[in-house]
């Protein structure tokens, strides 16, 4: 059986990778959106303005959750951390089991967090729930994502980029609903329920989907190879029964399951591939192969988390409407960069340069580093040090669009190019190590946000 020989996907399977990427980046962000929500409820029902205040004696204490620190922080640890493990672990646990546990998890996880919108409890004891929660639906994301990687890659590599594609999406999904918040006239505990029930049905749909993927004859095809080394290696018992029939005078035709030619001289072409593929090459052997890949892929999203949004929610109008004031920064920030980033993503369906193996490749990777300097100097609030140089919406506009379609591109060629540079057999743990080295890339960004924002 050959590439020539796969059946045509009509459009089922490129929808339901496409979700499976959608599905990966919804938690986190649909989390970050929801931080006004979160710390609404953290001032606790007799504060409507500023922190809860706690009795000290007879001085009242200001208790500061300081909630976006750590959820930032107990979003990224477990990601780096599980993905890692996702990396050397994942022959222990099926695939199957995996990618279907993790994403019942996750959708418990949000079923948790839609039923404690109308759950009246103390600050102290939603902060420790609402940050379990964090840690736990970004543990399950982080191998979600990890195998999902590892699954893609087994497909044709425009599987990959519609995978990155949905990822992209799911930031759009974030950005509207947090216009749609600002426009909602409901009271904040509806829209907040309204909020979170959306992520509930989207994880429930994908995860039917997923269980579709295996009956759908195009997936099945490429998704096979997972076991075939057993069958080819049964092929080979038999060839070597015709060969020795051979040896014995019996030079008939001889043809077994359309694999061995006349006279038993020549085995097909992809028996042979499969038996050098039946064993998995060591995490190290497969790193040796994709590094750049991994590093650049590290580079560009610890330069895009350095300061996105860590700089540019700190970033101003230059006019002075009030109005327009409300949804500057949801509109030219968010709604922009998602966006410009799934568009930047989406194009790699159409242009590939440079290619895998250029050395322009990682330069322009290491590029991208001279958009922190760029947003650093547009109009910010609180500055003690840099001055403004891109003082207009239109500049802080078209930066943010630039950096984002950069973003996309790169990381989508990234983690594409990554599988095609080792044998089938390992696109499960390159897709691993990917998604380790993108997590890496996060953390690296958040922490250098804090001395980027010190320096502003």
């Amino acid at each position: 059986m050959t590439n020539q020989n796969a059946p045509v996907d009509r459009g089922a399977v490129a929808l339901i990778i496409f979700l499976l990427g959608l599905d990966t980046l919804l938690p986190w962000n649909f989390f970050i959106t929801a931080t006004e929500y979160f710390e609404d409820r953290l001032k606790g029902p007799s504060a409507s303005n500023g922190p809860v205040q706690v009795t000290n004696g007879t001085a009242p204490v200001t208790k500061n959750y300081n909630f976006a620190s750590w959820m930032t922080l107990l979003s990224q640890l477990p990601l780096l951390l599980f993905t890692l493990a996702n990396s050397f672990l994942y022959q222990l646990v099926k695939e199957k089991i995996r990618i279907a546990a993790s994403m019942g998890a996750i959708l418990f996880l949000f079923i948790l967090t839609a039923i404690m919108v109308r759950v009246n409890v103390q600050p102290d004891s939603f902060f420790s729930i609402t940050m379990a929660t964090i840690w736990f639906i970004n543990s399950f994301g982080a191998v979600l994502q990890g195998s999902l990687f590892g699954l893609v890659g087994l497909l044709p590599p425009k599987y990959s980029m519609l995978f990155m594609s949905g990822q992209g999406l799911a930031g759009i999904f974030a950005s509207l609903a947090s216009l749609l918040s600002i426009l909602s006239k409901a009271d904040k505990a509806s829209a907040a329920l309204g909020y979170f029930i959306t992520p509930c049905v989207a994880t429930l749909m994908t995860l039917l989907c997923y269980l579709l993927l295996p009956h759908l004859e195009f997936s099945r095809f490429y998704l096979a190879k997972e076991s075939k080394p057993e069958a080819a290696g049964e092929l080979l018992k038999s060839c070597e029964k015709d060969k020795e029939a051979l040896a014995n005078g019996d030079n008939k035709l001889i043809l077994t399951n359309g694999d061995l030619e006349a006279n038993g001289t020549k085995h097909s072409q992809y028996m042979m591939e499969q038996t050098d593929d039946s064993s998995r090459s060591s995490v190290l052997a497969v790193f040796k192969k994709i590094w750049v890949m991994a590093l650049c892929v590290t580079c560009v999203m610890a330069v895009t988390l350095s300061v996105f949004p860590a700089i540019t929610v700190q970033v101003r109008s230059v006019y002075g409407n009030a109005e327009w004031g409300r949804y500057f920064l949801c509109v030219c920030c968010f709604i922009v960069f998602n966006v410009m980033d799934l568009i930047g993503r989406s194009v790699t369906s159409v242009v590939q340069w440079p290619s895998k193996t250029s050395r322009l490749f990682p330069v322009l990777v290491v590029a991208r580093v001279v958009f922190i300097p760029l947003i650093m100097l547009c109009n910010t609030s609180d500055r003690q040090y840099l001055p403004v140089l891109f003082s207009h919406d239109v500049a802080f506009v078209t930066i943010m669009t630039l950096f984002a379609l950069s973003n996309g591109y790169f990381i989508c060629l990234s983690m594409s190019y990554a599988p095609q540079l080792v044998r089938s057999k390992d696109c499960e743990t390159a897709g691993a190590l990917m998604t380790f080295f993108l997590a890496l890339g996060l953390s690296l960004g958040a922490a250098f946000s804090f001395l980027l924002k010190s320096l502003l």
